[in-house]
């Protein structure tokens, strides 16, 4: 039996290249129908429309509101069809948003009842949109750990957000990467302040508001009064949050648990790193298996790994070394891996 943790991606990984990824994976159509109505109870356009909507729209699909319902439902079509009689999943975690598709795969919330989550979450991101998220690189190009550069990219954020009228925080960590979360001057500040690296960074990210700072404490509030603590309950799995704790099967208090998924989760820095080491060195699974949609999470996890040296990891080269000999990471958005798991 090979054993596994899930990780469940966050925003921004339903674009262009997944339009129509719930159709080309349906799943289960009783539930996707039960997903759209959901929606249709709320004014908001069903799963089915958009995802089989002729063209992606960013301004459409890439809002919090479409996005997050879009991200949950095909990361639960994947879950759902992972050949669990020779796969044992022994942890699920996820990035952001991720964290409450990792609820529902977990057990600690319905299909249904994580749908909610999500969406609720997401629409009320999206009607607040305080603030904005840019992200920016703390290794090299060959994925090697720069501790020097990230202590002074974390020291120039932390000067930014002294200055008046400037709100700047860590809003991700992500394996390679620094997503900072602020308001308009404290991100211009920022993208200002630092080089422009491999053509593409500091990027600013369309449609993502200042998710996990304290700027969200209002989003945060609202989402505390719409979703009970009743809607929680046991996970049948352990679950690694954004600080790299473990809610284990049987020892959960669904109040607790609550109060980080509409708290902590949302207004204070997640620790994607963090939850990619824990689940390493705490499960030491034979697989990491990303779900779909997107194909950008695979690498955000072998940074992690890598930073924890996970099985002597180094380097970009020496993980597509070890993934050449002994697979270790399945990414579920890629066509030629899903069927490894499936």
């Amino acid at each position: 039996m090979t054993t596994a943790v899930v990780i469940c991606p966050g925003r921004g990984t339903y674009n262009a290249a997944e339009l129509g990824y719930l159709g080309r994976h349906a799943g289960d159509p009783d539930l996707r129908a039960e997903f759209d109505a959901i929606r249709q109870q709320v004014g908001q356009d069903t799963l089915s429309a958009l995802d089989g909507a002729p063209r992606f729209s960013q301004s459409k699909h890439g809002r919090g509101d479409n996005a997050s319902a879009l991200i949950y439902a095909a990361t639960i079509g994947d879950f759902r069809t992972i050949a669990r009689h020779r796969i044992e999943i022994v942890a699920v975690t996820g990035n952001s948003m991720g964290w409450y598709s990792a609820l529902a795969c977990a057990g600690a919330l319905s299909w249904q009842d994580g749908f909610r989550v999500a969406n609720t979450m997401g629409t009320l991101m999206q009607q607040a949109l305080i603030g904005g998220q840019v992200i920016y690189p703390c290794v090299d190009e060959d994925w090697r750990p720069q501790p020097e550069r990230r202590r002074e990219l974390l020291a120039q954020v932390a000067d930014i957000a002294t200055r008046e009228g400037h709100t700047l925080s860590l809003s991700i960590d992500l394996g390679g990467m620094l997503v900072l979360a602020g308001n308009e001057a404290g991100l211009a500040a920022f993208e200002a302040g630092v080089a422009r690296v491999q053509g593409r960074f500091p990027m600013r990210l369309a449609n993502h508001a200042a998710f996990h700072s304290a700027l969200q404490a209002p989003v945060a509030a609202r989402g505390r009064t719409q979703l009970p603590p009743h809607l929680f309950a046991q996970p049948d799995l352990p679950m690694i949050d954004g600080r790299g704790a473990i809610w284990w099967p049987g020892a959960t208090r669904r109040e607790a648990l609550h109060d980080y998924t509409l708290g902590h989760q949302v207004t204070e820095p997640y620790d994607f790193s963090r939850a990619i080491t824990v689940a390493a060195r705490e499960f030491a699974p034979d697989l990491f298996i990303v779900t779909g949609p997107g194909t950008t999470m695979g690498g955000a996890v072998a940074q992690s790994l890598i930073g924890a040296n996970w099985r002597g990891l180094t380097a970009r080269d020496s993980f597509k070394s070890l993934q050449e000999r002994q697979p270790m990471l399945v990414s579920m958005g890629m066509e030629e891996q899903r069927g490894l798991v499936t």
